[in-house]
């Protein structure tokens, strides 16, 4: 394709009258659809009623759509189109459609000067040119004397007309040749008998084409009507498997309706059971977050507990103000607090071991004292437990109020850790 073509085909699609504007960049890529109703207008334009089909969706209709031009075209203009340049619609389609253009431009150009002609005419036969009439008046006079002239000589000629009869008659009298008559005669009869023998020839071949369709057509009929016999007997007949057939039919339609059944109640079942597991895993997950919760807050109380013991022991504990020996300073230094096994152990009603005796007994009742506190730390803490876990259970299933009516363990400790530092 070259810009040049495009250009051409372009100003001519406009001069021919197109009606929609065709731009140099509608041909860059493939536009089948541009080129079908570039195709279609230039048909009707040359031939109004004309009939091509229009429809271009599908791959075959538009192959139908080229062939349907291409044939109008080579039958009507003989204009030969390449249809593999018009299926491409691109720029090799446009120097196919160019011909077909070029064709009606030139016509309407010829069209147009033959009118433009007629016009001038028209024109010059109500226009009134003295020079004009002035040049005809000098022609007609020289046809005058033309005229005067023709006339003398024309008389001279009759006046030989007794010689010249004469002479006509012995040529007319004169005999034709004979041979040559016949040749033609014989040659235009042959002909003739030739085409006659064409005919009778065609006529026959007609008759004998008649009757084989005759029979041809009779023999099937026949064959139809054999068919028909046939289908009839066979439709009327009952197949000898068919009650079997039915009846495995109708048990295969109740296994079916079974299996339908089962599987509704099985999917049923299934998401029960899924919603039953999920239940659970939420019920486990909000009881390990309650316990997490009130682990973490019997710490905080334990802590708390702790620090208001210390703070008392330390405004009850008296300094001594000599130095003494170092056995003296063990006797005076306090013991360490232990809230959680004191509140415990009194609590459920531990005893002591030991007296409040001082002397050389107060370092063995001391350990003894030690070493059951820690036996009893050991079951105390299995206990607490066990009992934290029963707690946290009932109160899982009692809910807020059965904690707020719970007394609170860490309550009973302090009492408990005076009492302690007064018996050692």
């Amino acid at each position: 394709m070259s810009f040049r073509d495009l250009r051409h085909f372009t100003e001519m699609m406009r001069a021919l009258g197109y009606p929609r504007l065709i731009s140099m960049e509608n041909f860059r890529t493939p536009n089948f659809t541009l080129v079908a109703e570039i195709l279609i207008w230039l048909v009707k334009r040359y031939e109004p009623q004309m009939d091509i089909p229009t429809d271009v969706d599908t791959e075959s209709d538009r192959i139908f759509f080229i062939k349907a031009v291409a044939q109008f075209m080579i039958t009507k203009a003989h204009i030969k189109l390449n249809t593999k340049r018009l299926y491409q619609a691109d720029g090799y389609a446009v120097k196919e459609m160019l011909k077909i253009t070029s064709v009606l431009y030139s016509a309407m150009k010829t069209k147009q000067m033959a009118l433009g002609d007629r016009i001038e005419e028209d024109n010059s036969k109500f226009k009134f040119d003295l020079g004009s009439r002035i040049s005809e008046l000098k022609t007609a006079r020289q046809l005058a004397s033309e005229v005067t002239s023709k006339g003398a000589s024309l008389y001279d000629l009759l006046g030989k007309e007794v010689e010249l009869r004469e002479m006509r008659t012995a040529a007319i009298a004169r005999p034709l040749e004979v041979n040559e008559t016949e040749k033609a005669l014989k040659a235009a009869i042959k002909e003739v008998l030739e085409s006659v023998e064409k005919t009778k020839d065609m006529l026959s071949n007609v008759v004998s084409d008649e009757t084989s369709l005759d029979n041809k057509i009779e023999k099937k009929k026949q064959d139809l009507e054999r068919n028909r016999k046939r289908l009839q007997t066979l439709q009327s007949v009952r197949p000898a498997f068919m009650d079997e057939y039915e009846k495995i039919e109708e048990d295969l339609q109740k296994q079916y309706d079974t299996y339908v059944e089962k599987f509704r109640n099985l999917c049923f079942l299934e998401s029960q059971l899924d919603e039953y597991h999920r239940l659970e895993q939420e019920r486990f997950e909000e009881a390990e977050n309650t316990l997490r919760m009130m682990q973490h807050k019997l710490r905080e109380e334990e802590r708390d507990l702790m620090r208001s013991s210390l703070k008392d022991e330390d405004s009850d504990m008296d300094v001594p103000e000599d130095e003494g020996t170092d056995s003296d300073m063990e006797e005076c230094r306090p013991s360490k607090p232990r809230p959680t096994r004191n509140g415990i152990v009194a609590g459920r009603g531990a005893r002591f071991i030991g007296n409040m005796q001082g002397g050389d007994s107060d370092e063995t009742e001391d350990s003894e004292i030690d070493v059951d506190e820690d036996d009893e730390e050991e079951e105390e803490g299995e206990e607490d437990e066990e009992e934290e876990s029963k707690d946290l259970e009932d109160e899982s299933v009692e809910g807020p109020v059965s904690r707020g009516a719970r007394p609170s363990r860490g309550g009973i400790r302090p009492p408990l850790l005076e009492e302690s530092d007064n018996d050692f």
